[in-house]
């Protein structure tokens, strides 16, 4: 099996790029799966519904996301109303939505986890206590489980890449939008990477216009942030090769594209 792990998304660009090069993909890389962290879709700020029909009908399977998927009130209810979105699964148990899901996909089973850091972000609920549990579980009905690890932190990410080396897929990080060179497997077979990178306007800041993102640095008071409409985009993520007997990634290939709107 052949599973294609996006970085963040953000904003039309970001999605009308993925439209326009996932179809290659595909096909270069026989891909069977799709999953992309989807929270700053929606002109780089949460999601809605239109946005999520859009990616779904470009060919993603999954949606992760993290700390902005709360920015679009419009967005939440789609956290219950759609069973293939995910939120991070270490927010408090009344928050709406899931964290984890066993999908279904041609036959095989594909366990999918969302969890969020904590350093340098919202104080929630130990991610490491929060997705040891998941795993163990999810293990009963399947060996392949991919982790979309959430977190500003390097270290957090790379801890977390180790504490389940072995017991799962792959772990993934997303949210810093730019793509790490550390694609590996670990010495238990689990993939890793400590950051997928984006899929988004390539001369931005992390997908947002660059002038407003200078002001807020050089002014330190706040700017209105928007996201680049057409020009340079890049599509970035992983391609990960799964031995489906056991579970266990064969093969990791960093994804870097580019085009233009």
């Amino acid at each position: 099996m052949n599973i294609l792990f996006l970085g963040d998304i953000v904003g039309k660009i970001g999605r009308r790029g993925v439209g326009l090069l996932l179809p290659r993909i595909r096909e270069e890389f026989n891909v069977d799966l799709v999953v992309a962290n989807v929270e700053n879709a929606a002109s780089g700020f949460g999601i809605t519904e239109n946005v999520i029909k859009e990616l779904r009908d470009y060919g993603i399977d999954v949606f992760t996301s993290g700390n902005h998927i709360w920015d679009k009130k419009e967005g939440i209810p789609l956290l219950e109303a759609c069973e293939n979105l995910l939120r991070p699964a270490n927010y408090p148990l009344d928050v709406p939505g899931k964290g984890f899901i066993i999908f279904s996909h041609f036959d095989k089973k594909v366990g999918i986890i969302n969890i969020q850091g904590r350093i340098f972000m919202e104080p929630i609920e130990n991610p490491f206590y929060v997705v040891k549990n998941i795993v163990e579980e999810m293990r009963k009905y399947t060996k392949i489980i991919l982790v979309d690890v959430h977190a500003e932190a390097t270290s957090e990410k790379i801890a977390m890449g180790y504490f389940l080396d072995g017991l799962v897929t792959a772990v993934v990080g997303t949210h810093t939008h730019v793509q790490t060179a550390d694609e590996r497997i670990l010495p238990g077979g689990t993939g890793y990477i400590t950051d997928l990178g984006m899929c988004g306007a390539y001369d931005s800041i992390l997908g947002v216009e660059k002038e407003a993102v200078l002001k807020k640095f050089l002014l330190q008071i706040p700017q209105k942030f928007t996201v680049p409409e057409k020009g340079l985009f890049k599509m970035e993520g992983v391609i990960i090769e799964v031995d489906e007997e056991n579970g266990k990634t064969k093969n990791i290939i960093r994804l870097q594209r580019r085009g233009e709107i």
